[in-house]
């Protein structure tokens, strides 16, 4: 396979099965890419180019790491771009918005500082009026609070600038009630029966330590796993709520344990 600097990682991944685990020593920064949820979210996104700028790297050092799988550098230095999803087209309402109908808000200190968005994030659906777009400034696609908001009739946009900024626009074109972003977080009355009923047959995770949205992408990477029968048992810091509203659509049930400030139990199975 020829690549070049614009070739995509799903490209390389698609083509040779072991282009993972080589594209993964040539960073630490590229260990995420083993979760699935991240890799289908990163890899049809990111060409070697942005990738070497993420992992500190040259595209040199991709290129040299490949070619024992049989990848070739295009010697005209010039190549189509590998086909991946396309950058879908702005929509009317990002173009015609005036300045002082956009609300931004800058999530990535939060983040890095190991704080939850979610209660600002909430207070800002709240106020927002009808015209106006919420632009939230993020590293990542924040996927659950997409597909949560669209479910309330709100339209979003996601504009990737580049591998670590992305800007998700919601607008509320009609004047709606605001969407609950709360879930049904009361569900600790019978965990010790439901943990009596799982004993032996538990999978026991800890994300306190991950970062945004780490969390969340390992606990559901787990799931797609979990034998009938068996229960997740996780150590979380917080209430996942945009996780909660994804358990649901995917037809999970769970329970809550809030122990203390900064850990929380959850307990995740099959719905029946």
């Amino acid at each position: 396979m020829l690549i070049n600097e614009q070739t995509k990682i799903a490209a390389l991944l698609k083509h040779h099965p072991d282009a993972l685990e080589t594209i993964v020593s040539l960073s630490p920064d590229f260990k995420k890419l083993r979760n699935p949820l991240l890799r289908k979210l990163m890899a049809a996104r990111t060409s070697i180019s942005m990738a070497a700028k993420v992992g500190g790297v040259k595209p040199e050092d991709f290129f040299k790491a490949l070619a024992p799988l049989g990848f070739e550098v295009d010697s005209r230095g010039v190549l189509p771009k590998e086909p991946g999803p396309q950058k879908s087209e702005m929509p009317g309402f990002v173009k015609s918005l005036p300045p002082d109908k956009i609300i931004p808000f800058d999530v990535r200190a939060l983040l890095a500082g190991g704080n939850d968005p979610l209660r600002q994030i909430q207070q800002k659906v709240k106020e927002l009026k009808q015209g106006e777009a919420l632009k939230i400034i993020n590293t990542f696609e924040p996927v659950p609070l997409i597909k949560l908001l669209e479910k309330q009739g709100y339209q979003a946009y996601v504009n990737q600038i580049n591998n670590n900024l992305v800007e998700t626009w919601f607008y509320k074109s009609s004047d709606s009630p605001a969407p609950a972003l709360e879930a049904d977080t009361k569900t600790a009355g019978d965990w010790d029966e439901v943990m009596q009923h799982f004993v032996g047959n538990l999978q026991e995770i800890d994300v306190r330590h991950l970062e945004m949205p780490m969390p969340m992408m390992t606990i559901l990477e787990k799931l797609e796993t979990l034998p009938s029968g068996q229960a997740l048992y996780v150590h979380h810091k917080r209430i996942p709520v945009f996780l909660l509203t994804e358990l649901k659509d995917r037809h999970f049930e769970y329970r809550i344990k809030e122990v203390q400030e900064g850990e929380v139990y959850l307990l995740i199975f099959k719905a029946a």
